[in-house]
């Protein structure tokens, strides 16, 4: 009987030879489909829940490669009517009269002597108005046809800040300067040309780019 035959069992239950049979359980196959098939379903949903991620925070993935290939969208801003209409007068074509609505004497004649030398045609020289004369208390008024407020108003406003504008009935192009009692002197020369430089020829337009939509 060999060494491995369990007491009281013989016969046909006897273990003979030198190879010995492997004692471990058998494989349960059907565990090991189910695992498999589990594992892959979790692999599946895994997947699925990233690209939902995706499209949350990229706006769907059509949505977003439409945008990364897209150029944004450009349009130049456009000009006011007014600055696209105006055609402004060169300064000798203003003829501009100056008034004293102040109590200091010689105010009218020397500013207009300034404004010559700096190219305006010079009409008439004075005391305001009475409906003006010690009654304008800021820097000055400048009066003239509604057809200045395109055209000569614009022009002498770069030679003194802080005039307001006014219009009246006159049908003749000249239009008045009106001393105030808050003025001091015209507009420093390279002041005044600056501001008639930005005034013929502004700078470039900006670029105006509609954001893209999210």
């Amino acid at each position: 009987m060999s060494m491995l035959t369990p007491p009281g069992m013989g016969g046909k239950y006897r273990i003979t030879g030198t190879a010995y049979p492997r004692m471990r359980r058998p494989r349960r196959r059907g565990r090991i489909i189910v695992a498999g098939i589990a594992a892959t379903a979790a692999l599946g949903f895994a997947g699925w829940g990233t690209v939902q991620l995706i499209d949350v925070f990229g706006g769907g993935s059509q949505e977003t490669a439409a945008r990364s290939t897209a150029a944004r969208t450009c349009e130049p801003v456009k000009p006011s009517p007014v600055a696209q209409a105006a055609v402004f007068p060169k300064p000798a074509d203003i003829t501009v009269n100056v008034y004293n609505a102040t109590p200091r004497s010689g105010l009218a004649k020397a500013t207009a002597d300034e404004l010559r030398k700096r190219g305006f045609t010079i009409g008439k020289i004075g005391n305001a108005p009475v409906a003006y004369d010690k009654k304008v208390p800021g820097a000055g008024v400048l009066l003239g046809a509604p057809g200045a407020a395109k055209g000569a108003f614009p022009v002498l406003g770069t030679q003194m800040k802080g005039a307001v504008t006014k219009t009246d009935t006159r049908a003749t192009a000249d239009v008045d300067l009106i001393i105030g009692t808050a003025f001091t002197a015209l507009a420093a020369p390279e002041d005044a040309t600056a501001s008639m430089t930005a005034l013929l020829h502004p700078k470039p337009v900006p670029t105006k780019c509609a954001p893209q939509s999210r």
